[in-house]
């Protein structure tokens, strides 16, 4: 018989609803029934594309004389991370606390009343290297419980209200530029010089660190940094982290060469990314860079945006109860696909021999450059790439056949905002307006399909949004929004770029210590209210509301949100100090506000060539600062000083430039916008 995990819209939990234990949902029934029976909480804290999450649930979680301990012992409930990232943030924050580290499965051991008093990630069935059984753990959590109960509960209350301090401020000397100075330092000691990235085994990408680089570069000119940011991405992608068949990357890289992944895909990885490939691209002019922005967001196209509504937010690391099988490959299969001289030529390039680089098989790498082996093979790069194109082609077809990983189909607000800004952006910047088209198409689902009584919500999934929305889900949309109307001049994404940012203020801030909160004022209530302004994976919501907010004050010329923007800044200057680019999204707000503006008001027409034309030229660098307002013909937009006063020139399209607040007379061509930003550059 199933669980009560089989009414539930998350698939992560539909995945546990056959197991034989007997798990709750988050919420008042779960804790209810641990405070009847006086049994502790088992919370295990999961998502679907996590490899060693299901290799827990087969390990223990089917296994029927492991469920029997479970149920007689504790209350089990069982969380999708992504779908209650703030229960997963505040119990994380505990288990890193208790143990020195963290990461999913995550199992905690809960008092009645949610207080966390044991926990720890992935535990064998068995005994092994130094680790304790699973079942061993759950006696021992147990009995701890149950002996000695006011230790335990002692130890939690504690617990508790030290991590209710994490994170106040401290003293600083503010948003200076001596902490982006700071950071810069902190990266360039940890750079690795051979493989690019940062530290050692395992890597990860990092897109909002590598902003860091990017944003240093422009500030001083130095070329090492911009150097570091070129090279790192171009071994990402040369590397297995890629998938260079269909295009997108994986989670991370579980060696210091950027070769073995982990194989997952997540939507907020690839939609970063992409940011920071268009970024390099255009502050270089690097053709391959622009191709890797271009091919990533092509396979969230194709791959990640299963119907009308927004993008899926994860691909399994597994298929066929095997990490990776979908994308390995061994020799005679490449010679049963391809023509002898290209199978040959294909192996070469991308390192496919019969022993393998992983598990016998192969992962497809590009351990050379195309034009090394080009020249090795007597063969022009044009042609190599003709001839490499079509196979690959061809082995994406052939691997179209077997069994694909499984495709969590869950919109998350959030991590869909960060791919509508990707694909409005390099859209407007590239002039590949198809992309402008998905942007708009999934904006539209996010604020109807999931504002269904007038509040944001969080999650969709099978035609239904639930869960209350989280900072990080409105400062995200705020700022996809914003991007979005960048890219096609349509006032109607303005006023729900307001109401996103008065809800934050509204909901999220707290005025008696000067920032915000990641739950909402009126949220449910856990042990503690989370706040984290650290990024991991994703900006962290704290930092996505200050950007929010700078370019909304800066559009609208409001102080509320620039006052906002700064405190929330500032409150953070002191931790920013010290751990440096752990706050990449915040030294990029950091920077922001230390850059003079540079202001682009474009009056034009919808879908008419010249006036994309001019939003491209509008587009095409990277700027530190940089606002991009609009207006078609025929609308009225209030509340956008950069827009009064403007004016078609005789009839044409036009592009107004400005800097520090003084405008330039208005121009009709795209090369005339690349001039008047030149000169406004320079002065």
């Amino acid at each position: 018989m199933p669980n009560r995990l089989h009414l539930e819209s998350s698939p992560y939990l539909r995945q546990h609803a056959d197991n034989p234990v007997d798990w709750y949902p988050w919420g008042e029934e779960a804790l209810g029934a641990s405070r009847k029976l006086d049994r502790p909480v088992l919370l295990s804290i999961g998502y679907s594309s996590c490899h060693w999450c299901h290799v827990m649930e087969r390990e223990s979680f089917e296994d029927e004389a492991v469920a029997s301990v479970m149920n007689e012992l504790f209350v089990n409930i069982k969380v999708d991370r992504e779908e209650r990232p703030d229960i997963d943030q505040v119990y994380m924050k505990a288990v890193q606390a208790m143990t020195g580290g963290g990461g999913w499965p995550m199992t905690v051991f809960l008092t009645p009343d949610g207080q966390p008093f044991y926990g720890g990630t992935y535990f064998p069935p068995e005994p092994r290297h130094g680790m304790p059984s699973f079942t061993q753990v759950l006696n021992a959590a147990s009995e701890a419980y149950r002996k000695r109960r006011g230790q335990v509960t002692e130890s939690a209350n504690r617990l508790v209200e030290a991590l209710s301090r994490v994170g106040e401020r401290s003293t600083s000397d503010g948003a200076t530029e001596g902490l982006l100075e700071g950071a810069y330092r902190m990266l360039a000691n940890q750079y690795d010089a051979v493989h690019g990235g940062f530290g050692r085994a395992p890597k990860f990408p990092q897109p909002v660190t590598l902003e860091v680089l990017l944003r240093h570069h422009l500030r001083n000119g130095q070329p090492a940094a911009i150097d570091m940011l070129v090279h790192t991405l171009r071994r990402m992608a040369a590397g297995g982290l890629r998938d260079h068949l269909a295009g997108g990357f994986h989670r991370y890289s579980v060696d210091a060469r950027w070769l073995v992944p982990h194989f997952e895909k997540m939507l907020y990885d690839n939609a970063l990314l992409v940011r920071a490939y268009l970024h390099a691209y255009l502050a270089t002019g690097h053709a391959d860079l622009r191709a890797v922005a271009e091919q990533t967001l092509d396979y969230l196209a194709e791959d990640m945006l299963p119907g009308p509504g927004g993008f899926s937010c994860a691909r399994d690391a597994d298929s066929e109860g095997e990490e990776g099988v979908f994308y390995i490959w061994r020799p005679d299969e490449i010679e049963r696909l391809l023509e002898p001289d290209d199978a040959k030529l294909f192996m070469r390039l991308y390192d496919v021999t019969p022993t393998g680089n992983f598990e016998g098989h192969s992962i497809l790498h590009l351990p050379h450059d195309l034009d090394v082996v080009a020249r090795a093979e007597g063969l022009s790069a044009e042609l190599v790439e003709e001839r490499m194109e079509r196979a690959r082609s061809v082995l994406l077809k052939a691997r179209g056949q077997r069994v694909a990983p499984f495709r969590d189909d869950k919109v998350l607000v959030a991590w869909n905002a960060m791919a509508v800004r990707a694909f409005a952006e390099t859209g407007a910047s590239l002039g590949r307006w198809d992309y402008v088209d998905v942007a708009v198409k999934v904006a539209d689902f996010l604020w109807t399909d999931l504002r269904p009584e007038g509040r944001l919500l969080h999650t969709w999934m099978d035609g239904h949004a639930k869960i209350g929305a989280f900072l990080d889900d409105h400062a995200a949309l705020g700022n996809a929004l914003l991007s979005l109307h960048g890219a096609t001049l349509e006032g109607r994404w303005l006023p729900p770029v307001r109401w996103l940012c008065d809800e934050i203020l509204t909901r999220f801030w707290d005025e008696s210590i000067g920032t915000v909160f990641d739950t909402p004022s009126d949220g449910e209530a856990l042990v503690l209210r989370p706040r984290d302004a650290m990024d991991n994976a994703t900006p962290s919501g704290t930092s996505l509301a200050a950007e929010l907010l700078a370019r909304a004050g800066h559009i609208f010329d409001d102080d509320r949100y620039r006052d906002a923007s700064a405190r929330i800044v500032d409150y953070e200057a002191g931790a920013v100090s010290r751990y440096g680019a752990a706050y990449g999204r915040m030294l990029s707000v950091i920077d922001r506000q230390l850059a003079e503006p540079v202001e682009i008001a474009i009056l034009g027409r919808a879908d008419d060539d010249a006036t994309r034309a001019l939003i491209q030229a509008a587009h095409g660098r990277f700027l530190r600062s940089v606002c991009i307002a609009g207006r078609l013909a025929g609308e009225s937009i209030e509340g956008v000083p950069l827009l009064e006063n403007r004016d078609f020139v005789d009839g044409r399209p036009a592009a107004y430039v400005c800097r520090g607040y003084a405008c330039r007379l208005p121009v009709t061509g795209p090369e005339e916008v690349d001039a008047e930003l030149d000169r406004a550059l320079s002065e």
